[in-house]
């Protein structure tokens, strides 16, 4: 059986990795499962670059193959804001977040979006493959819904008819940029 680390503290990311990854046989152990709470500055200009900079420190400090995804929305009208620094957009979390993305969104007309998810899967020694998908939709003109995290409940998904906020997460997974990443990096375990 092949031994990952997943190399994130967000508990939400860590569910739906798993739950994506349950049918193989892989041991997946998290940082909280070795006691390591270190953070690690995401200093990248890319979505990809910051995947590396976490799967390739943790997978050097463990010994361990590593992965690391590292997310976000990009907004047209914004000119792809939040993007990288989607987790730290309002620097008081989701809902702050959510609530500064729809006040600079409300006299917009063009609301298209995207997610992205790029996964980084890194040896200890540096060498690394990444896997990327996103997922198209728009945003919303109010929160609606309490599934998910991060900006799922004003990202409306039209084939949906609803925000990802307002859908479960085993339907969510079967769609999501995270899910689709995934599915790559599936293919290649």
């Amino acid at each position: 059986m092949k031994h990952l680390l997943l190399a994130t503290h967000n508990i939400h990311k860590i569910i739906e990795i798993k739950d994506m990854l349950k049918d193989l046989p892989i041991q997946i152990t998290t940082l909280t499962d070795l006691n390591d709470d270190e953070e690690v500055d995401e200093t990248g200009k890319t979505f990809e670059e910051n995947a590396y900079i976490k799967a390739f420190h943790f997978a050097k400090k463990h010994h361990l193959p590593t992965i690391a995804d590292d997310s976000g929305l990009v907004v047209d009208a914004l000119g792809g804001r939040p993007g990288i620094y989607s987790q730290r957009y309002s620097g008081q979390g989701d809902l702050a977040n959510n609530l500064k993305l729809l006040e600079e969104m409300k006299n917009q007309t063009q609301r298209n979006a995207h997610f992205v998810s790029v996964i980084v899967l890194c040896e200890p020694n540096g060498s690394y493959q990444s896997f990327e998908g996103h997922v198209h939709g728009l945003i919303h003109d109010k929160i609606e819904g309490s599934q998910g995290f991060g900006y799922d409940a004003i990202f409306y998904y039209p084939p949906f008819l609803k925000t990802f906020g307002m859908t479960p997460m085993d339907l969510k997974n079967q769609v999501s940029h995270r899910a689709l990443a995934l599915r790559k990096l599936k293919e290649v375990l």
